[in-house]
């Protein structure tokens, strides 16, 4: 029998990578759904794959998205909460405005979708104490914002070169992508401890031993330099999961299936420069050889398998100040 893997995609929209990048015009919430959604959606469907996708409270809110997102339920698969405003200094949040934050964005997606979320992804992989405490009070049954790379400075770094922000919001986006210390945290599934009790974590899976990207996005960017080297470094990466025992969690965006073309005002994003037939091959041929190695499941059924071991191991919710 193969083991498990996970799918999830996390549907940012255009609007929110303009936010976070400090580009004008998100306000007016440019949205891409109507594009990407179908598009993924019949690639999914044509493995026979049903995933996990974590959607935006604020993309559930409008009309204009209706269909995109109940395409998406109605394909069958998973949805997930990704916040309401998708902002990733969630960290930062009080406790009372996680509260309010969580609300909005269940009840929107629930209104969208029919179906009210249980599962949780930070914007920017942002996490905190206080964001899964309010998790677990609010009835979730697992978290998936870990990233355990030792990458996550220099991404900031290149994200602040290259953004059109003022101090204030460079502050508010100092933990971005996280700490070097992140890349110490485990790989495999686990449960934090909490006073109020245990929450289950699937982190987003990086390349044991080493901890640096294996998703898809970061797979694309290296294929702008070698088709080869992006192909093999993901097969390699898949193999080296099977030979330590770490069933994977792989991440996707709608820009791995986005061309600039489609998005002009996100050409500046690594491999958006990538002709779109090309792109969307190398993102299948991803997708066909993590199916040849595992079973590839969505990211619930991920985590009702791992919370069947009675050996998983729980780790204190501690985060760096």
């Amino acid at each position: 029998m193969k083991s498990i893997a996970s799918l999830s995609l996390d549907l940012d929209n255009e609007w929110s990578y303009l936010k976070t990048h400090g580009d004008a015009g998100w306000e007016a919430m440019p949205s891409y759904l109507d594009i990407v959604v179908p598009r993924v959606l019949e690639i999914l469907q044509r493995r026979g794959l049903r995933i996990t996708f974590f959607v935006v409270g604020q993309d559930a809110a409008l009309e204009k998205n209706a269909r995109a997102l109940r395409m998406i339920a109605d394909a069958g698969h998973e949805i997930g909460n990704h916040s309401h405003r998708h902002e990733p200094w969630l960290h930062l949040y009080s406790e009372e405005e996680l509260e309010r934050e969580l609300a909005e964005s269940e009840a929107a997606i629930e209104a969208a979708t029919g179906v009210k979320p249980d599962a949780f992804r930070g914007p920017g992989f942002s996490v905190s104490e206080t964001t899964l405490r309010v998790l677990h009070r609010r009835g979730y049954r697992y978290d998936a914002s870990t990233f355990p790379t030792f990458l996550g400075p220099l991404a900031r770094a290149y994200y602040f070169m290259t953004s059109k922000l003022d101090p204030e919001e460079k502050r508010k986006r100092a933990k971005l992508f996280g700490s070097v210390r992140d890349g110490l945290r485990p790989l495999k599934p686990y449960r934090w401890k909490l006073a109020e009790g245990e929450l289950l974590e699937i982190p987003v899976t990086t390349l044991p031993i080493l901890r640096v990207p294996i998703h898809l996005s970061y797979v694309l960017y290296l294929g702008t330099f070698s088709p080869w080297l992006a192909r093999t470094y993901f097969s390699a990466a898949l193999r080296l999961c099977r030979l330590t025992g770490v069933e994977p969690s792989i991440l996707l965006h709608p820009l791995d299936f986005l061309s600039g073309s489609d998005v002009p005002s996100l050409k500046f994003f690594p491999a958006m420069g990538l002709d779109l037939t090309k792109k969307l091959e190398r993102t299948a041929h991803c997708l066909d050889r993590l199916q040849v190695l595992f079973d590839v499941r969505s990211l619930g059924e991920h985590a009702a398998a791992a919370d069947r071991n009675p050996g998983m191991p729980n780790h204190e919710a501690r985060f760096s100040a």
